[in-house]
């Protein structure tokens, strides 16, 4: 998770150019890579040591990084569910120009 080290532009500029052939190399969609990365930075950006939406909201919200890790942790498996569905089902994100949901 690189969105915990760095921001998220900066993830976004370093890595696709470097993994995005690689990817495409293997027959992944290039879609479907983004949006698995977008969702993996995501995670990344609430998540500790970098976190930089954690800092903030503990800011605003004027409370500990533990208490807020503490009440978000049910949160992450959910997120952790939802980039396994995304990476694993690559249908999902194609549902609006060839999916079965727009063809009724």
């Amino acid at each position: 998770m690189l969105g915990c080290l760095l921001g998220m532009a900066p993830s976004i500029l370093i890595v696709t150019p470097i993994l995005l052939p690689v990817v495409i190399k293997f027959g992944v969609d290039p879609v479907h890579f983004g949006m698995i990365m977008l969702l993996n930075l995501g995670i990344g950006l609430c998540h500790p040591p970098v976190g930089a939406i954690l800092f903030v909201g503990c800011a605003v919200g004027r409370v500990t990084i533990e208490q807020v890790v503490r009440e978000i942790r049910p949160f992450y498996g959910v997120m952790f569910l939802v980039l396994m569905l995304v990476t694993y089902i690559p249908r999902g994100e194609h549902c609006g120009d060839q999916g079965p949901l727009m063809s009724a």
